[in-house]
């Protein structure tokens, strides 16, 4: 009798540390790849972020990459404990595509920062807000689903916000990145 039950207890020991193994244990594949991309994106807003808090031109560019900097970093924390205790891998550093956009930046000054920085901004958080929505309104029931749902009004602040300071930056190229009705 004792050996079907220690079979059992062995078995279950094994399909635990397989799940955990697998990376996602008690978790969906979908919630554990958006998991990881929502990081991905959140790690990118956080690095570009402070390359504009040092790079930018303008006073409002400043604020919004502040905003992206405290907000994403806030955001990544909630994200990495859900996924601590769901055994999901999250990416460790930006990716490839994010580090030749910082790139990228880098090489611009002034008002061509500011106009880049704002116009990728925009780009992106169009990209979130559609992911996290989907995300919000997907079947599952799950922790991911309830920080989507949490953190979606924020985005869609940043996009309205990212929109208005990309119209701000944008408005001083057609002056000569200076102030509008300005004499200078």
């Amino acid at each position: 009798m004792k050996q079907p039950f220690a079979s059992a207890v062995l078995a279950a020991a094994v399909t635990a540390s397989l799940g955990a193994f697998a990376g996602h244990g008690d978790i969906s594949s979908s919630d554990a790849k958006f998991m990881q991309k929502a990081a991905e994106g959140g790690r990118a807003e956080v690095e570009l972020g402070k390359l504009a808090q040092q790079k930018a031109m303008r006073a409002e560019v400043k604020e919004f990459a502040n905003r992206m900097v405290e907000d994403h970093a806030r955001a990544n924390a909630q994200l990495e404990k859900i996924a601590s205790a769901h055994n999901v891998q999250l990416p460790a550093d930006v990716d490839r595509k994010t580090r030749k956009e910082m790139d990228k930046l880098s090489r611009l000054i002034g008002g061509d920062f500011d106009r880049e920085y704002m116009k990728h901004m925009v780009k992106d958080h169009k990209e979130d807000v559609e992911d996290f929505r989907k995300e919000a309104k997907s079947n599952e029931d799950s922790e991911v689903k309830a920080f989507a749902r949490q953190t979606l009004p924020t985005l869609e602040e940043h996009l309205a916000m990212a929109q208005k300071t990309h119209d701000i930056a944008d408005a001083f190229k057609r002056s000569g990145d200076r102030e509008v009705g300005s004499t200078h």
